[in-house]
């Protein structure tokens, strides 16, 4: 899951130029959606080695983001880098279909619930939490295999090889493992993001040129983004190990819902440990926010010359 949500700055963008039909608005933020995954997936990689390994100081494998980096190229290969790059790009389309049609029905919804007509910051939050909760079911089984994959010690030799072989050993259902903590991760996360990035935008001067609604769009997205990692990160690391965990005959799950897995986490190696994997999930914040409104744009104005030009 990129964790630049970019729904409020897509959205701003197809205010801005000219509304066009959902499918345009769909395409277009897969495109972006899987420019961003391409070029900033190895952070990801680098995130989710980095939540796994247990222990810190002298006893990890990996001491930060540029250590993490430089052993996996040496040890195994660039090509590390990517490995589970396929599940993120499969899980692109619905994910971004789910988060735009989620967000704007729920916004719909709560504004006739509570009775009125402007978005408030109250309704931004209830209404992004809620979006996350619903995106939760799509992305688990894409995030399962995907964290199984970038294991340092991962049996599996691809994508389709977790697949099959979680669905053959485990059942269907093990998809679906860390579903729980998913929905924290992205009910914290949208409701963090949406609720910080309605303040922030209020509080930026007026953009006169697109040049500079740009900039307050990626000012707000990155502020609103980094508080959400801030405050999602530990549910984060807790569904990395939720999901990378493969039981053998007879043993106890030791990470299994997510309060008592951050509890046995914090008691065991230190609330620092919570925050595994925070560095490069706001490395990735920024220049990932950037590709996706830069991505989306360019190919929503690609989608309106046709679709006008159609009309004319």
């Amino acid at each position: 899951m990129c964790n630049f949500n970019s729904g409020i700055l897509l959205q701003n963008t197809i205010e801005h130029e000219g509304a066009l039909p959902f499918h345009y608005q769909f395409l277009a933020g897969a495109v972006a959606g899987v420019s961003e995954i391409l070029v900033m997936y190895p952070l990801d990689v680098v995130k989710t080695r980095i939540q796994l390994q247990v222990g810190s100081g002298a006893k990890a494998e990996y001491n930060g983001v540029v250590d993490c980096f430089t052993k996996i190229i040496k040890t195994e290969g660039p090509s590390r880098l990517y490995k589970g790059i396929t599940a993120p790009i499969l899980m692109e389309a619905p994910k971004r279909a789910t988060k735009f049609a989620a967000n704007d029905e729920f916004t719909k919804f709560y504004k006739k619930l509570f009775g009125v007509k402007e978005m408030t910051q109250p309704l931004s939050i209830l209404a992004g939490a809620s979006a996350g909760a619903t995106e939760s079911f799509v992305v688990v089984p894409f995030e399962l295999i995907k964290i199984r994959v970038q294991d340092r010690n991962s049996p599996y030799k691809s994508v389709p090889d977790a697949f099959f072989k979680t669905v053959k050993n485990e059942g269907v259902l093990a998809l679906y493992n860390g579903l729980e903590a998913t929905l924290w991760r992205h009910i914290v996360w949208n409701a963090g993001y949406f609720g910080i990035i309605f303040q922030i935008r209020s509080l930026l001067p007026k953009a006169e040129t697109s040049s500079q609604k740009t900039i307050n769009d990626l000012t707000a997205g990155a502020i609103g983004g980094t508080f959400g990692t801030i405050f999602n990160t530990p549910f984060d690391v807790v569904k990395s190990r939720i999901q990378n965990t493969v039981l053998k005959p007879g043993e106890v799950r030791k990470y299994n819902w997510a309060f008592p897995s951050l509890l046995t986490i914090y008691k065991e190696e230190g609330f620092a440990a919570l925050y595994k994997g925070f560095l490069p999930k706001v490395l990735r914040l920024g220049p990932g926010g950037g590709i996706l409104l830069v991505v989306f744009t360019a190919t929503m104005d690609f989608f309106r010359g046709i679709h006008y030009k159609d009309q004319k």
